[in-house]
């Protein structure tokens, strides 16, 4: 659900920042790197992460210890439908992204000076066309993706969602639910850095090769019965168990969950009981046990009509969504903590503040 309606790391956004002044230059300023003299805050910076599922983008500006989103924009586009049984990436789903992509080479034009960071993830890494599909993607757009590394996505995800661990707790198991594989990192205690927002100690991290649509396409997603269910919880199970056995985790009496995908996302809202989706109440919310023991229950009992029907699900998430459950029951099987906060942030705001970070965004304002 937040995949399609999240608007960024600060609480409620403003509308998306536009101009009517015509520019003279031909094309966006799109930069990975800041020249030497363009001070910080004269340039927009934009992340734009495309995933198996979902194509977003979010545009900022630095403040005087975090950011403010000016813009944003997010679409489910299935790129890896079918990738789990062909290897390739299918036409229609190319087209599908490379649809949202024009739309966010069209918001970055808007914008003047942007910093940018543009990924590509899960799908891109392991479709065999992948490489074909970015140069399409360039000559339809302009724009130019990076397919990153699974340690880099961790990575970033912590960095997006450091602000939001639980200082009084020891640390927390990070997780990000994604369409075709999952991230999964041990955090330690978040550290203060020049002003800007907290940095996460990542102690341990694994990528598991199993999302909500690879998992959905093998099991089932429409029909879900507690069979399936329950099939689907066991084959995730071994993964994180392996990675707790590896990261060293002992005991989780002092840690806490910290989800940040769709799945949990969906689950913060449909235990809120809301007719529409508000990410102010959304992100930061803490979830016990049985609260996600109930919403599971609940999803359990709805049939695909029901899930489509849902205002909180709709139809773009009512295939995936039991199977997003599946694999948060398989974390909470094998690291039992006591509470679950939800993040409605991840990889895009981890991407600017690694952006601002590294041209000194918060450094000044750090040393007065």
């Amino acid at each position: 659900m937040a995949d399609e309606r999240a608007e960024g790391a600060s609480g409620p956004q403003p509308p998306p920042v536009r101009s009517n002044r015509r520019r003279r230059h031909r094309g966006p300023w799109h930069r990975s790197r800041n020249p030497a003299g363009v001070p910080t805050d004269r340039i927009h910076y934009a992340a734009l992460d495309l995933g198996t599922n979902n194509c977003r983008l979010l545009v900022a500006r630095p403040t005087a210890d975090a950011f403010r989103v000016v813009d944003s924009f997010s679409r489910i586009v299935r790129l890896g439908e079918g990738l789990s049984q062909s290897g390739r990436l299918s036409d229609v789903a190319m087209s599908r992204a490379i649809g949202a992509l024009r739309i966010c080479a069209a918001k970055l034009g808007h914008h003047g000076r942007v910093r940018t960071r543009l990924i590509a993830t899960e799908a891109c890494r392991a479709a065999g066309n992948g490489q074909e599909f970015l140069a399409r993607v360039r000559t339809a757009t302009g724009l130019n993706l990076e397919v990153i590394d699974r340690e880099t996505e961790a990575r970033l995800a912590a960095y997006g969602c450091a602000s939001l661990l639980d200082p009084e707790a020891s640390g927390a198991i990070l997780f990000d639910i994604g369409g075709g594989s999952s991230e999964l990192a041990f955090l330690g205690r978040c550290t203060a850095v020049d002003g800007g927002p907290p940095q996460a100690s990542i102690r341990a991290w694994v990528s598991l090769p199993m999302g909500v649509v690879t998992l959905a396409e093998r099991h089932g997603g429409k029909s879900v019965t507690r069979e399936s269910f329950a099939e689907m919880t066991e084959a995730v199970i071994p993964l994180v168990a392996d990675f707790a056995t590896r990261a060293g985790v002992d005991g989780t009496e002092n840690l806490h969950l910290l989800g940040t995908s769709g799945t949990v996302t969906t689950m913060a809202g449909l235990h809120l009981e809301l007719p529409f989706y508000e990410r102010r109440r959304v992100d930061g919310l803490w979830l016990d046990a049985a609260a996600l023991d109930a919403v599971t229950e609940r999803l359990l009992k709805t049939t695909y009509e029901e899930r489509v029907a849902h205002a909180c699900i709709g139809a773009e998430r009512a295939d995936l969504v039991l199977a997003g459950c599946a694999i948060l029951e398989a974390i909470r099987r094998v690291f039992p903590c006591k509470r679950l906060r939800v993040a409605d942030r991840g990889l895009r705001e981890g991407m600017l503040v690694e952006m601002m970070r590294a041209d000194g965004a918060w450094s000044r304002s750090a040393s007065t």
